[in-house]
């Protein structure tokens, strides 16, 4: 699996409420999305699977950290556009 995070900056937004959130997660994800990151392996820790294989299977953990990046990463580049285009007051992604 290819290591996403450090790859992009953190992309946070205040919502609605005045809380702060990654674009495109509610609070529950954000911060579900901050506890399993900083449960995961740094770069450089090997973990057994890994040595095994060329191509590891991500654990669950590892699965719905994903999950929730790829929404987060895939909310930010649209956001990004709209703000280019000039419609950053109907972005969805604010909650």
């Amino acid at each position: 699996m290819s290591d996403l995070r450090g790859h992009s900056p953190r992309r946070y937004v205040v919502d609605v409420s005045g809380r702060r959130v990654l674009v495109g997660l509610t609070l529950e994800e954000t911060s579900e999305f901050e506890g399993l990151d900083t449960s995961l392996p740094v770069d450089g820790e090997a973990r057994n699977q890994e040595a095994l294989s060329a191509e590891p299977i991500p654990s669950a953990v590892e699965g719905r950290w994903l999950e929730l990046y790829d929404k987060h990463d895939k909310a930010w580049i649209k956001w990004k556009a709209d703000l280019r285009a000039g419609q950053e007051g109907d972005s969805p992604f604010f909650n």
